[in-house]
């Protein structure tokens, strides 16, 4: 019984050190298929750009510095370095798309944690005019720590329980943007994903990731598509 016990212990322990080394054979292979897809997307990127009579610029400084305050970006900052600074046209609208990169102040003390960059690829789309600023938002449960902004209330339950709204001018946005906008925002899946900032005379959204060919179509696409939805008259009315 005692040699029948010893036996079973042992096949265990090789079969827990095979499912070990299977794991983390299959996360290696998972790892490297990863960084293979974004180099072969980050190759598209740069291909893409001159077909399409858009300007792409691998890595840049200081052309995003206008930008700090909106999304993702940081409240200040000077010569800040852009990846994949796309500009052009589409849909007849200007448009800016890059990353931007930085690591956590609140990494670890680990040296790969501490070197690996948080990437925040951010879309920005040029409105027909300014307006005052307007963020529509995706909840989050630290929304009442981190964000202490008042939210205004649009008195449309759905909305109101499935996006933060944070608004400079409650008259414009109940007058220019509750219309079309509000039902768009409520039955387009893309919303659910898609965070929104209008600010001054450029519409902004972001993701936290790394770019690719078909974000690029799926972002600006969308901003277009919410630039539609607002009236001409707001533009002319702020």
């Amino acid at each position: 019984m005692e040699q029948w016990a010893g036996t079973l212990v042992k096949v265990l322990f090789v079969a827990f050190i095979v499912g070990v080394f299977s794991l983390v054979f299959m996360v290696s292979a998972r790892g490297r298929k990863k960084k293979a897809q974004i180099r072969e997307d980050y190759g598209r990127l740069a291909r893409m750009a001159p077909e399409r009579g858009w300007t792409y610029e691998a890595r840049t400084h200081g052309r995003i510095d206008r930008y700090c305050g909106a999304g993702p970006m940081p409240g200040r900052g000077s010569n800040l370095s852009a990846w994949h600074y796309t500009t052009g046209e589409f849909r007849g609208r200007s448009f800016t798309y890059f990353e931007y990169r930085f690591v956590n102040p609140m990494s670890g003390a680990d040296t790969v944690e501490r070197n690996q960059p948080i990437v925040e690829t951010v879309f920005v789309v040029t409105a027909p005019g300014s307006a005052p600023s307007v963020e529509i938002l995706l909840p989050g449960k630290l929304d009442a720590v981190l964000d202490r902004r008042e939210k205004t209330q649009l008195g449309v339950p759905e909305f109101d329980q499935n996006f933060r709204l944070i608004a400079a001018d409650e008259d414009f946005v109940r007058n220019n943007l509750s219309g079309a906008l509000v039902p768009f925002l409520l039955e387009d899946p893309r919303a659910k994903k898609s965070p929104l900032q209008l600010r001054d005379d450029e519409l902004f959204t972001w993701y936290r990731g790394t770019l690719s060919p078909q974000k690029v179509e799926e972002k600006l696409n969308y901003l277009c598509d919410v630039l539609d939805r607002i009236p001409a008259g707001a533009w002319t009315a702020c």
